[in-house]
């Protein structure tokens, strides 16, 4: 062992963390072999494995013997929740999906924008509201910023026809969410998009996401009350693991 091995596990540790955690290394990427990090640090094997170990742990890279190892494709649904990709949920009921972009626009972030991002400094976003349907019914709107000091390369996507939230999911890795769930009457823009007479309740989803330190996006999900409703089944502590849902009625 070198003298420099105590200490070069913690600095493959982090560039490795920062290829996944900067994009470069997106899902599902597959990374060198220990053999070939061993032969570019100029390393043994135990250092190497001590620099992957915690990497494994923050959720951050799968390790599989003979398959290799490959950065973690995080579920959508792994934040207390199931919440399933709206387009998914859809076709998986044999209708039709159908996405229509509102409105898209880059520009400097308000107070408002960093406290729902949840985010110290002001910077640039791309706010996006978007409108999803079913069998060509209005299904659910989406209004989302994303901070592009996180994700500049979202700037470059062509939002047209491609939903913000399955490009997220399958591009940009995040190490962290938070989900709000609440019941409200859509504003009266909303409930013209939906479809809906103001006073009809409906079921309001909010997610945060991190990667690392940095907040990535928020979303607010506006879900007409007869459309979307939450079911849950639980078991006793010791006795199985919760199950949660949002299902179409």
């Amino acid at each position: 062992m070198t003298r420099s091995e105590p200490t070069l596990h913690k600095r493959i540790r982090a560039e490795i963390s920062e290829q996944i955690l900067s994009g470069r290394w997106p899902p599902g990427h597959r990374m060198p072999t220990e053999q070939d990090l061993m032969l570019q640090y100029g390393c043994s094997r135990m250092t190497v494995s001590k620099a992957l170990a915690p990497l494994v742990d923050e959720g951050l890279i799968v390790r599989r013997r003979r398959a290799g190892t490959c950065v973690a494709r995080p579920p959508i649904h792994s934040a207390v929740l199931d919440i399933p990709d709206i387009q998914t949920e859809i076709v998986s009921r044999g209708e039709p999906y159908g996405y229509e972009l509102l409105s898209r626009a880059i520009r400097a972030s308000t107070p408002e924008d960093d406290k729902a991002l949840e985010r110290k400094a002001s910077g640039p976003i791309l706010a996006l509201e978007c409108l999803h349907l079913a069998s060509g019914r209005p299904f659910a709107v989406e209004n989302r910023l994303i901070s592009l000091t996180a994700v500049p390369d979202a700037e470059a996507v062509d939002f047209d026809t491609t939903p913000p939230g399955a490009w997220l999911l399958g591009f940009v890795p995040w190490t962290q969410a938070e989900h709000k769930i609440s019941a409200i009457n859509a504003s009266r823009g909303t409930a013209k998009r939906l479809l809906i007479e103001t006073s009809v309740a409906c079921l309001c989803l909010e997610r945060r996401t991190w990667r690392g330190h940095d907040p990535v996006t928020y979303v607010r999900m506006t879900f007409p009350g007869s459309a979307y409703d939450l079911m849950a089944r639980f078991a006793p502590r010791g006795e199985g693991n919760s199950q949660a849902a949002f299902g179409r009625t």
